[in-house]
């Protein structure tokens, strides 16, 4: 069958699509109606069934196609057309380029004398709150709901009255870059907004890290986090509204991670 026999025909289901992940493919199951409904619950891959001892063709296809998904996430990097519409002031961290960001995390914490310089120079000093966009492990993540996030997140600051810095935004960045940029502009609570490492049900998941009096001194556990930012997750504009809220509280506690109680 050539090209122009096969036009209008049924194709494969693209079998990346969420909707896939509901399928029972166990043969014959007892409890149908259970089985739905535990997979409704979890993206976990349950009822897939099995052909052998092995995996059904559409599973391994589905595994496959998650995989690719996960992989290209790591290695794409954001629109930064995006964040020069939005005004974000720019920075790189020591990384060069994508593989030596992969492949040296420790490169990714950290900025040169020079940089580090013009963040003082070029931001705003003190803010209330200081809001950071990272590349991160996702630039799917950062592409599909940054823009929404962070309108909803200005309009609750705004309504709080809380000063906001001088958005900005890290290539190649890890999570650590935000103790740096904390203690060099002064700022209460610092909010980074990240794409997270992709496992195998989205590679459009991002994190929101906070802290209050962010610094390189104190331990991991300083952060609060927001995950799990995507679509099919927390939508962005509910996560948002979480931050604007959270952000309430680190502002009255004078706390954050594990030291908040809420």
């Amino acid at each position: 069958m050539n090209c122009e026999q096969t036009v209008g025909k049924d194709f494969v289901p693209d079998v990346s699509l969420p909707e896939v992940k509901d399928k029972v493919l166990v043969d014959h199951p007892r409890n149908l109606e259970m089985i739905r409904r535990l997979k409704q619950t979890t993206n976990a891959r349950l009822g897939i069934g099995r052909a052998g001892d092995r995996f059904k063709t559409e599973t391994l296809l589905k595994f496959r196609a998650d995989h690719a998904i996960a992989q290209d996430a790591v290695w794409t990097d954001i629109d930064e057309t995006l964040i020069d519409e939005m005004g974000f002031y720019k920075v790189q961290t020591l990384v060069k380029d994508k593989e030596e960001y992969v492949r040296r995390p420790d490169r990714g914490r950290i900025f040169s004398a020079e940089t580090m310089a013009a963040i003082e120079r070029d931001c705003i000093h003190n803010p209330d709150v200081q809001i950071i966009v990272a590349d991160g492990l996702s630039g799917f993540a950062i592409n599909a709901n940054l823009r929404d996030i962070y309108a909803i997140m200005m309009d609750g600051f705004a309504e709080k009255g809380y000063r906001v810095g001088t958005p900005i935004f890290v290539r190649y960045s890890r999570v650590a870059t935000m103790d740096k940029i904390s203690e060099a502009l002064g700022a209460k609570v610092t909010i980074q907004l990240i794409g997270e490492r992709p496992g195998l049900a989205t590679g459009e998941s991002m994190s929101v890290y906070m802290a209050y009096e962010a610094s390189s001194e104190k331990p991991e556990s300083q952060r609060t986090v927001v995950s799990n930012i995507y679509a099919h997750g927390i939508p962005p504009l509910e996560a948002g509204a979480q931050v604007v809220h959270l952000t309430e509280i680190l502002m009255r506690e004078k706390k954050s991670g594990v030291e908040l109680k809420i």
